[in-house]
């Protein structure tokens, strides 16, 4: 009998803030790193999801980014780790989508 899928936004319909998502794939964790970095550590997830899930995943590929990116911030601190764009813009980072890019008119 095959395994079905993990349905990721079904499983987590309720989880509303990263200690939530924390408790619900059983990830033992330090608030006071949370409460600090809660919208780091989701926006992380959300970004690692984004690399390395497009086609889904199991519940233990969902849990083991969700780690990754807590553990990003155990180690680390939000400037350090630049999630958000204002962290890049502050360290010199500039990001241009391909298609902002056009040809020079003469």
């Amino acid at each position: 009998m095959a395994e079905s899928a993990y349905d990721f936004r079904d499983e987590t319909a309720d989880c509303e803030g990263a200690e939530d998502f924390l408790n619900h794939f059983d990830i033992a964790f330090d608030p006071s790193v949370v409460h600090v970095n809660r919208l780091h550590i989701l926006q992380r997830f959300h970004d690692y999801l984004g690399s390395h899930l497009k086609a889904g995943g199991s519940y233990d590929d969902y849990r083991g980014w969700l780690l990754r990116a807590y553990e990003d911030f155990v180690t680390s601190d939000a400037q350090t780790e630049k999630v958000f764009r204002v962290h890049q813009r502050a360290a010199g980072i500039a990001k241009v989508p391909i298609t902002a890019i056009g040809r020079a008119r003469h």
